[in-house]
């Protein structure tokens, strides 16, 4: 499955470089208060600090990334695509962590980052990295409407796809949409809000 096999429809735009920022952006407001996040770096605006960079450096010129106007963004990994952690990410990824987060907060990722690569799938699927809608267009359907083109064209290739539940708020909309718990909930450290690995097999 490539980028050429999913339908955007007239809604949804892809997003370029142009567009980074904002889907970085969106993705900040939507997970500003979601609690691994919160956990993982201490501040709001240490949530901002990492998904700026993450949309700008790794997840828009290497993933496929979209948005809805000024109110959702997804950011997807398609099948041999892959998140390089170039220069420039890393570095913004460590200023920002370390000015904008919490004590702790480097030795939080470091533990994080390996738990989810080794819960990761081996398997060919489709990686969701974020799903985000602006809390004040939150309610209104538009998070089913951001997911959907991926999912359809993941059912015509016969190929799953995967994410990281950050916020038990949300498994109700994900297995709506046909996500299956498929492992342990990762806790990087003991205490730690859990992160969910979710599969969902084609339909």
């Amino acid at each position: 499955m490539t980028a050429d096999d999913i339908d955007l429809g007239t809604d949804l735009t892809r997003a370029g470089p142009a567009e980074a920022r904002l889907v970085g952006d969106i993705t900040a407001d939507a997970f500003a208060d979601d609690p691994f996040n919160l956990w993982l770096v201490g501040t709001r605006a240490g949530v901002r600090g990492i998904f700026l960079p993450l949309a700008r450096h790794v997840y828009v010129p290497q993933g496929f990334c979209y948005h809805l106007g000024n109110d959702g963004a997804c950011m997807w990994l398609l099948p041999g695509q892959h998140a390089d952690f170039g220069f420039w990410a890393l570095k913004k990824l460590q200023f920002n962590t370390l000015f904008r987060g919490t004590r702790g907060a480097v030795r939080r990722i470091n533990h994080t980052v390996p738990a989810m690569e080794a819960a990761h799938p081996t398997f060919p699927h489709a990686y969701l990295f974020t799903i985000g809608v602006r809390p004040a267009s939150q309610g209104k359907g538009l998070g089913r409407k951001l997911i959907t083109p991926v999912l359809k064209a993941c059912d015509r290739a016969r190929l799953p796809a995967y994410l990281e539940n950050s916020n038990p708020e949300n498994t109700a909309f994900y297995r709506s949409c046909g996500f299956e718990q498929s492992a342990d909930a990762i806790h990087p450290e003991p205490g730690s809000p859990p992160l969910v690995p979710m599969t969902r097999r084609p339909r």
